[in-house]
């Protein structure tokens, strides 16, 4: 099974299970959170990823880590999000926001000509700004609600709304044209292993932090992306921290 195929076999079946775990009910009580109702599901596949990204992801990510010079992972990471800028300029443009959608132009073009195919960031070198945006954004801007919280197996942290934006995300994203298919999964295989290790330093700091894990990145999670949205952090019934999108101190070594 390619690594596209699996994409959208987990999309569609991130979309039948959303039916199934609303047919069998949700979560309730007194100290349920309204925006998680989905919680004893979202606990349990938050588990599952955690024990493959134990035992696969992250020492996978240390290796690369540890072996590759930091200026080649700089120079990764640009890369994908060059090629993510690609389709921020088509969500802006969806969303008529006419200066996300230049800037995301101009820096895709100038970071791909002259930055060796987006290896450097030139772009922001120049004083444009990323103005990164997909799908389930686009949806919120025109007034789609994001639905409850819900982990995804292997994709982690998710909406309703951006779990049905899956399937367009994945047409969008410019690494599922390249050819051959033996490329186009290195590429994706490099993509999952360097995000994963630059989130190795957070994932230490939230593994030693006395929190709720769980809680926090959801939290986290939630607050980004109604950032992202240009929405208001909260619907005026929420209370948020002004530190809440923030991690907690590194400890000390």
């Amino acid at each position: 099974m390619t690594t596209t195929t699996m994409k959208r076999a987990l999309a569609h079946g991130g979309a039948l299970a959303l039916g199934a775990l609303f047919l069998t009910g949700c979560a309730s009580g007194p100290g349920a959170n309204p925006r998680d109702p989905l919680e004893p599901y979202n606990r349990s596949m938050t588990n599952f990823n955690e024990n493959v990204d134990s035992i696969i992801l992250k020492p996978v990510a240390t290796a690369y880590r540890d072996v590759t010079p930091a200026p080649v992972r700089t120079g990764v990471s640009n890369f994908f999000a060059n090629l993510s800028d690609a389709w921020s300029f088509v969500n802006n443009l969806l969303q008529l926001r006419v200066e996300g959608a230049l800037n995301s132009l101009v820096r895709f073009n100038v970071n791909t000509v002259f930055g060796l195919g987006g290896v450097f960031d030139v772009a922001s070198e120049m004083g444009v700004d990323r103005a990164k945006q997909d799908f389930g954004l686009t949806l919120g801007h025109w007034g789609i609600p994001t639905g409850p919280y819900l982990v995804l197996p292997l994709l982690g942290p998710s909406t309703v709304r951006d779990t049905l934006a899956l399937p367009v995300d994945a047409k969008g994203d410019l690494v599922s044209y390249v050819d051959p298919v033996s490329a186009r999964n290195s590429l994706y295989a490099l993509r999952v292993v360097n995000i994963r290790a630059n989130l190795l330093r957070a994932s230490s700091v939230l593994d030693t932090a006395a929190l709720d894990k769980y809680s926090f990145t959801r939290d986290v999670f939630l607050q980004v992306r109604s950032q992202e949205g240009g929405a208001p952090a909260s619907n005026g019934d929420e209370e948020y921290d002004d530190g809440g999108g923030k991690l907690p101190e590194e400890p000390a070594r």
